[in-house]
């Protein structure tokens, strides 16, 4: 777009959204930002704070992953206190069998030029003395950072909003509106008509809905995820560790673990708070929309914990709840323009890295909305690579 500052509608005021609010009112375009709910109010909120490159494929997830770290580490002397620390990550591994493929995942990701490193025994009690003994090693990645969601996506919509931005929650969108083959603005559901040249559609699990009046489809599902908080107390130890079986469980690849482990597809996830307690996780399930927390997997997360952590037996938990993650079949997100409608723009299936890469995927819209270069190749994310034939739009 040339000329006068072009004016852009984004729907969804989570992470995504913010974060794309955020790149385009800093380049000085007038953005309008609504949101079905509350702020933030969807997975943003039901979510740990983790922005890894460790829990990547090597090659474009983690070239992605990588991207959007760096854009993070320059944003958050402008975001002020959002929690935002680098303490790196570890994979605790469960056993011997998984020492072959963790050495092979380290070996992959250095090719690319990640600066992994395989911790063996000895080393990895001693960065976390509190793991079982029967842990053999672990997996280091020493750029991993950490931050509070919610206070990120506050931190976003303050600063654009003072740069221009106007921001609408409990807006329901009620149309996206295409004249001539572009899109032209929404129609809220009070009747309310916003105009702009561009929209966006940033709206998690409901992205799909948003969209499939104008035929679009994406299969975008809603993936259940679980955490557990403690209460403050004692914690076992200062740094962020997963096991190696959560790259199975996030990617669907086979291992050997309890049924309801399987079931759930439960992951130890560890990571402590600036507040002196910490979440825990995690689990992965297509339930549909359903955000009740589900006893039977809070219990199976915490009793996986303890497989790793048997002194966590002396902490309290304080409660559990249940998110959202927006899947895709391929675990890459979906970040472009929709074919045939110009103007029109996703940015969605994020699944459970929206926090760690919403500052890449509000980089790459507003490339594509201010026809700049951007950072790194956009055909693995395109909206039509799930569509096997261009549809016909409204």
């Amino acid at each position: 777009m040339t000329g006068r500052a072009p004016q852009v509608v984004v729907v969804g005021a989570g992470v995504i959204g913010a974060a794309v609010t955020y790149v385009l009112s800093s380049a000085g375009v007038r953005v309008t930002l609504v949101d079905r709910g509350p702020l933030g109010g969807g997975t943003s909120s039901r979510c740990d704070g983790n922005v890894l490159v460790i829990d990547k494929d090597p090659g474009y997830q983690a070239e992605m992953a990588m991207l959007s770290q760096n854009l993070l580490r320059e944003w958050a002397g402008d975001l002020g206190d959002i929690e935002y620390r680098r303490p790196g990550s570890y994979l605790a591994l469960a056993g011997e069998d998984e020492e072959e493929p963790a050495r092979a995942w380290v070996d992959a990701q250095c090719r690319e030029g990640l600066a992994f490193r395989y911790l063996e025994y000895e080393e990895t009690h001693r960065v976390m003395p509190d793991l079982a003994a029967d842990v053999p090693g672990s997996v280091y990645s020493p750029t991993d950072s950490t931050l509070n969601p919610l206070a990120y996506v506050a931190a976003l919509l303050a600063k654009s909003r003072h740069r221009g931005a106007q921001v609408r929650a409990r807006s329901p969108v009620a149309e996206i509106r295409v004249e001539q083959g572009r899109a032209a603005g929404v129609g809220l559901a009070d009747g309310t008509a916003l105009v702009a040249d561009a929209v966006v559609v940033a709206a998690g699990v409901w992205t799909p809905a948003v969209l499939a009046p104008l035929g679009v489809r994406l299969p975008i599902r809603p993936r259940r995820g679980h955490l557990v908080v403690s209460t403050k107390g004692p914690r076992y130890g200062d740094v962020k560790v997963m096991e190696f079986g959560y790259l199975m469980a996030k990617f669907g690849r086979e291992r050997v673990v309890p049924p309801d482990v399987e079931r759930f597809g439960v992951a130890l996830v560890y990571e402590p708070t600036r507040a002196g307690n910490f979440v825990l996780g995690s689990s992965r399930e297509f339930a549909g929309m359903d955000t009740e927390p589900d006893p039977a997997v809070l219990h199976a997360i915490v009793k996986r914990a303890l497989r790793f952590y048997p002194g966590m037996a002396r902490a309290t938990v304080l409660r559990g709840f249940a998110g959202l993650r927006p899947w895709t079949p391929d675990h890459v997100p979906v970040v472009g323009p929709v074919p045939g409608v110009e103007g029109l723009y996703v940015a969605a299936g994020h699944e459970g890295d929206g926090i760690g890469l919403a500052a890449v995927t509000g980089r790459l819209i507003g490339d594509f909305i201010l026809e700049r270069t951007p950072p790194l190749p956009v055909a693995p994310l395109a909206v039509g690579r799930f569509q096997e034939e261009t549809a016909e739009w409204a």
